[in-house]
């Protein structure tokens, strides 16, 4: 869609309000929003002016002017709102250069694509990735100098089974979630007007599901699209999943570990490489992989540690990568072993599905940031032919002791993450991608206001260890 075509577009749905979208560093999306006569073409093309001060990891106060332009391929009418609201995605601009906005995280990923053109080695990089998250009925929390709890609650939760009001049974056990149907699944209509809301706004879905956790976890799968696009549509997923949960009177999270004992919330990153219309990772080897997927296996084992500064970049992001469970700390990679940091699917012999699907990442990232990372990765497996060694097609929880010293895992921590991108970044800073100016905001601002204050806070569970002693 063209500038004019906006217009037309705005004009056929009856909007009244443009609505502007942007992400922050962090990942939360923004927005601001305009009379629709600010709706123009000079405007479409010379942007709106912004305060961005105020926005996480952007700029200083005394350099504050910042400009939105919209992209005019993002445009979609918001499904919630009660006056017509045409949305467009924008990419920020520094207004005396007329540049785009080195800490923008969507130029960021702009800068990322056109690496990969310049490097020759392929032409697009598609991402397909599938973010779990949890619908809930009520989220309590609360942190201060004399006490610290959440309370989480879910009528569809399994501890709700031995309540004596309203209990009508039907609950999905611990581990047991994935895929019994209703009345044991109690989101099936939720989901499926989600579904409904999500192809409304242009991002095609292609199933949905109960996951493995109680409480309500789910998932909803839409079809893979290029790096910016996959991004956006995340953004849309995202809004859409919240929203309508909002209007059922149930909240979603997208946080990787809310729920004690039972499983967490990943987003299994699937991802491919193509050249010229044709898929660059086919090929005669190991489950049907080319040697440029394999190289671009190596590349993402090889950095793994530096890219979930990105792509798990919470502290509760290690709640769910823990050793011993069902979570890919491994790196290593298999056509079957989930626990394993990388996995090919084999569900189809057609040379167009053949992609990897890289399981340490979870939806708390933000996804501009999160996809960059692991094609830089990936990229500098290829272009330094990095060997990810042989697979690890066993069950990893019958390996002993002596084998499975020699496979790496994920840190434990998200500092530990961070201390790995401090140590590893010079594969994301080729061609001006991720700068060393983004890559130190980011370190600095995850130890100063993440990692940081949870190690001085007391943990509730401390109490029950330690208060008695």
């Amino acid at each position: 869609m063209d500038p004019k075509g906006v217009l037309e577009y705005a004009g056929k749905h009856n909007a009244k309000i443009v609505d502007l979208r942007f992400i922050d560093v962090p990942g939360l999306w923004q927005h601001v929003s305009y009379p629709i006569k600010e709706l123009t073409l000079e405007s479409l093309q010379e942007g709106f002016g912004m305060d961005a001060s105020s926005i996480r990891g952007w700029a200083q106060i005394h350099e504050s002017d910042m400009l939105l332009i919209p992209d005019p391929n993002t445009a979609f009418m918001d499904p919630f709102r009660d006056t017509p609201t045409i949305v467009l995605i924008c990419d920020a601009y520094d207004p005396p250069t007329r540049k785009p906005y080195a800490r923008d995280v969507r130029n960021l990923a702009h800068r990322a694509e056109e690496y990969l053109q310049k490097s020759g080695v392929a032409d697009q990089a598609f991402f397909g990735a599938e973010a779990e998250f949890f619908i809930l009925d009520s989220a309590r929390f609360d942190s201060r100098e004399n006490h610290a709890y959440y309370y989480l609650d879910s009528d569809e939760g399994r501890w709700n089974s031995g309540r004596p009001e309203h209990n009508l049974g039907f609950r999905p056990r611990y581990k047991e979630g994935y895929f019994p149907v209703p009345p044991t699944d109690h989101y099936q209509d939720m989901r499926s007007d989600m579904v409904l809301k999500l192809q409304e706004v242009g991002v095609e879905v292609e199933c949905h599901h109960h996951e493995v956790a109680t409480a309500g976890q789910a998932e909803i799968d839409f079809k893979f699209d290029t790096l910016i696009r996959a991004a956006d549509n995340m953004c849309k997923y995202k809004y859409i999943l919240r929203n309508t949960a909002y209007q059922y009177g149930k909240t979603v999270t997208f946080m990787p570990k809310p729920i004690y004992s039972d499983n967490g919330s990943g987003m299994h990153t699937h991802q491919s490489l193509w050249k010229g219309g044709k898929p660059l990772f086919a090929g005669d080897g190991y489950a049907g992989l080319s040697q440029t997927a394999m190289w671009y296996i190596g590349g993402l084992l090889k950095h793994a540690p530096a890219i979930l500064a990105f792509a798990a970049p919470s502290t509760n992001s290690y709640k769910r990568l823990v050793p011993g469970f069902e979570a890919p700390v491994n790196l290593a990679y298999s056509k079957r072993n989930r626990s394993a940091a990388v996995r090919i699917p084999v569900y189809s012999e057609s040379p167009k599905a053949k992609r990897l699907e890289f399981r340490p990442p979870d939806p708390s990232c933000n996804p501009y940031l999160a996809y960059s990372a692991m094609l830089m990765a990936g990229l500098d497996g290829i272009e330094n032919k990095i060997d990810p060694g042989g697979p690890l097609d066993k069950d990893i929880f019958e390996l002993s002791k002596e084998e499975l010293a020699h496979v790496p895992s994920v840190p434990g921590s998200l500092e530990g993450s961070l201390q790995a991108l401090q140590q590893d970044h010079g594969f994301l800073t080729k061609g001006g991608v991720f700068t060393k100016d983004f890559i130190d905001l980011w370190i600095d601002y995850k130890i100063t206001k993440e990692v940081t204050p949870m190690s001085m806070r007391p943990h509730p569970y401390e109490f029950h260890l330690y208060y008695d002693i």
